[in-house]
């Protein structure tokens, strides 16, 4: 909604400010369609050529993630914290046989089915099996495995931040391209030169509209938006990292309890569920995750 807002804002201010302050809008409503094919083919062109095919995909699936924001809500924290809390239990009570059957089978584990949204994340569902699957093959030097977790992170952020990037890489071409159409709109307007001054007035001023829309692509719209989507990114990677620190904080010995307070301090602080409200889901868990 904010995202919105912002964008609603952007425009009303700038054509308002332009209007009220005697700017005739007629002469860039009547450009902007031959400016807009110009400059945004151009960008999009760009894009595609600078662009795999999965990125592009991403990244137009990250236009819709600037309104939405993140993924993960303080409830998805929360069930993550009750969740590991469940599976360290058992790997404490029952060792790694007990263990097993949940990571091998979780859409059949009664401790993973409580969490369905959880369950229905490919990324983090491996990221949570494929951990302890190696702490169960021995893998229990808690250095070593938080290595090995810090790697995956990397990993996925780098990936998942090729979008923010290609976005941005688009916004610092807008400039430019729009330098592009106003060069072709003075190419035009000098074809003209013998015209009398009020239409040479209006080539001119819709050979400007070029750069104009230009810069407000990049710095209005296209440029914040790589930027909130990588923000939105780097707030969903919180989310790996709890489960890394909770597994770490198992193998350093600590109780399961201990284990998922770490966890919970890497947790966003606007949407941190508190020590007590922690304490009552665990309370509150399905038996077997208990």
């Amino acid at each position: 909604m904010l995202s919105i807002g912002g964008v609603v804002l952007v425009f009303v201010m700038v054509f308002g400010g332009y209007t009220l302050a005697g700017g005739k809008i007629g002469i860039i409503l009547y450009s902007l369609p031959y400016e807009m094919m110009m400059i945004g083919g151009a960008a999009v062109g760009a894009f595609l050529i600078a662009n795999s095919s999965e990125t592009l995909k991403k990244s137009f699936g990250g236009i819709g993630r600037v309104f939405k924001g993140p993924r993960w809500s303080r409830d998805d924290y929360r069930d993550l914290l009750c969740l590991m809390y469940g599976l360290i239990k058992v790997m404490k009570t029952k060792g790694a046989v007990g263990l097993e059957p949940h990571i091998e089978s979780p859409e059949e584990s009664g401790i993973f089915s409580a969490y369905p949204k959880i369950v229905g994340d490919k990324v983090t569902l491996a990221m949570i099996c494929d951990t302890f699957r190696m702490v169960t093959m021995n893998l229990d030097d808690p250095h070593q495995v938080e290595e090995y977790m810090e790697k995956q992170i990397e990993k996925l952020h780098h990936e998942a931040g090729k979008p923010a990037h290609a976005l941005q890489t688009m916004a610092d071409g807008l400039p430019a391209l729009g330098i592009v159409a106003a060069v072709l709109g003075v190419i035009k307007t000098m074809a003209s030169i013998d015209q009398p001054v009020e239409v040479l007035g209006r080539l001119i001023g819709g050979a400007l509209v070029g750069t104009f829309l230009g810069v407000f692509l990049s710095y209005g719209l296209v440029g914040p938006m790589a930027a909130r989507l990588q923000q939105i990114v780097d707030e969903d990677m919180q989310f790996y990292m709890i489960i890394r620190d909770t597994i770490t904080a198992n193998l350093h010995g600590h109780a399961a309890q201990v284990a998922v307070e770490i966890g919970r301090g890497n947790v966003p602080t606007k949407i941190q569920p508190t020590f007590y409200d922690l304490e009552e889901a665990l309370n509150n868990a399905p038996a077997e995750a208990a």
